[in-house]
């Protein structure tokens, strides 16, 4: 079985300050411990390539990428909010971030690789259609689903996102949309407020959207009940063409910026419970890109259990 990765020291130059949660320590110590496995140099190497800005307005609004790069090339500190702070280098950063994406989806498909995983930041899911929120730029999820679609005739696209927040940009982007479901376990209440259990879809996206809201407190026992209950069982009924993964790892037990309990194991278990649903639906395509995570080394070894699990399944 093949696995890709993207990562490489661009991804470090979006710089957000200090004290910032989403930093590019995030990234850098994350590939230590990754390059210290045995089995790294395995894995096959794909090279950061920047998103197009047609690709961009797939999900984002005409112009929106334009005020990004224009707030970045003015020395805006942040945009729209405080907590998306920027620097000179971030709209080419995050072109990257989401274009590699796209990168990884196109080798799966070219048969290059079996699977893959996008080591780049910044995040994208909570980033809205006009609207740059929660650390997020572009929406790289909701770009590669559309790219899919558009580029390599999949018709059904399923997006599952375990990041402790939820992704309400790529939720916004789909609920109407019957061809892609979007499925959350996320800590409620929580920022950015949205993914009740009663937010299933709007029209004909009525169904697709899946959201499994967890309290405060939980662990890798009220997960595996959801992931079998609720989860799973609508992800076989849908039989996704190919599979997306927005992998935040902030929902672990040692994460700042969540009261998610889950343990380094919880993210084998998951990526296999994954893996096996893509044996099953779509041939094993399976691609994810980093969301949040913000303990330095619970991230790295949460990162280290998923790719490690997509390399031997």
């Amino acid at each position: 079985m093949a696995t890709s990765i993207v990562t490489d020291p661009l991804f470090q130059e979006h710089q957000t300050g200090s004290g910032h949660p989403e930093r590019s320590e995030r990234l850098a110590q994350t590939q230590e411990l990754l390059e210290q496995q045995p089995w790294y140099a395995e894995l096959l190497q794909v090279s950061p390539v920047a998103v197009s800005p047609d690709s961009i307005e797939l999900v984002h609004g005409a112009g929106y990428a334009d005020k990004i790069a224009a707030a970045c090339e003015a020395g805006d500190p942040w945009i729209d909010t405080p907590d998306v702070a920027v620097s000179a280098e971030s709209y080419k950063v995050a072109a990257h971030a989401t274009g590699s994406l796209i990168g990884l989806v196109d080798e799966v498909m070219a048969g290059n690789t079996n699977n893959g995983f996008a080591l780049v930041r910044p995040p994208g899911h909570h980033a809205e259609h006009d609207t740059a929120m929660g650390f997020c730029i572009f929406n790289s999820v909701a770009i590669a689903a559309r790219h899919l679609q558009q580029q390599h005739d999949i018709e059904r696209v399923m997006i599952l996102d375990w990041d402790v927040h939820h992704g309400n940009g790529t939720q916004h982007t789909f609920e109407s949309d019957p061809s892609v479901l979007f499925a959350s376990l996320h800590q409620f209440p929580h920022y950015p407020g949205t993914g009740a259990a009663s937010e299933g879809g709007i029209g004909e996206g009525e169904g697709t959207t899946v959201n499994c809201p967890m309290t405060p407190g939980a662990g890798d026992a009220e997960y595996q009940q959801a992931f079998e209950e609720v989860i799973l069982p609508r992800a076989l009924s849908f039989k996704p063409d190919f599979i997306l993964i927005s992998a935040g790892f902030d929902a672990h037990e040692a994460d700042p910026l969540g009261s998610i309990n889950l343990t380094d194991e919880s993210y084998r278990w998951m990526t296999k419970a994954v893996m096996n649903l893509a044996d099953y639906a779509c041939e094993g395509r399976v691609v994810s890109v980093l969301e949040g995570g913000y303990n330095l080394q619970a991230l790295a070894r949460s990162v280290t259990e998923h790719v490690s699990t997509l390399r031997t399944g």
